[in-house]
């Protein structure tokens, strides 16, 4: 399952249950002099922070790969854990993966991550050997 799709799901529902909290039941809590917060909203609304951080640092900021195969040997090695930095070629949305802001694009050389087209689900980790317009013989 796609985990951007997963974490924005968790993000709205805790959203939610936070703003809920600081707008409704908080004041309601006030007014009947009770202290503690129920326990299900404790939980829920508690993580909107944790959650909201995770969303976007990995959606914007940074995302770790893990290496699957030895095509990369000898700089990555398989099992290596590499963070990849998720604004250097621009900004996409998360879950639907449509870019927004075009900040550069890829060079020969750089190490890149990618979905193969075939099946979305599998990222491949390789190494850009051409650009447009090369002929590779």
């Amino acid at each position: 399952m796609n985990f951007a799709l997963i974490l924005l799901i968790l993000v709205l529902v805790t959203g939610i249950a936070y703003a809920a909290d600081k707008f409704y039941f908080a004041p309601q809590r006030r007014l009947a002099g009770i202290d503690r917060m129920p326990l299900w909203l404790e939980y829920t609304a508690g993580f909107f922070p944790v959650i909201c951080a995770v969303f976007v640092l990995r959606s914007f900021i940074v995302e770790p790969f893990k290496i699957p195969s030895g095509s990369m040997i000898p700089t990555l090695q398989i099992g290596d854990f590499i963070l990849v930095n998720k604004f250097t070629y621009g900004i996409r949305l998360p879950v639907i993966n449509q870019k927004v802001v075009d900040l550069g694009t890829p060079k020969r050389g750089d190490v890149v991550v990618f979905r193969y087209p075939r099946d979305e689900s599998v990222d491949y980790i390789k190494r850009v050997v051409a650009l447009p317009g090369d002929v590779i013989t």
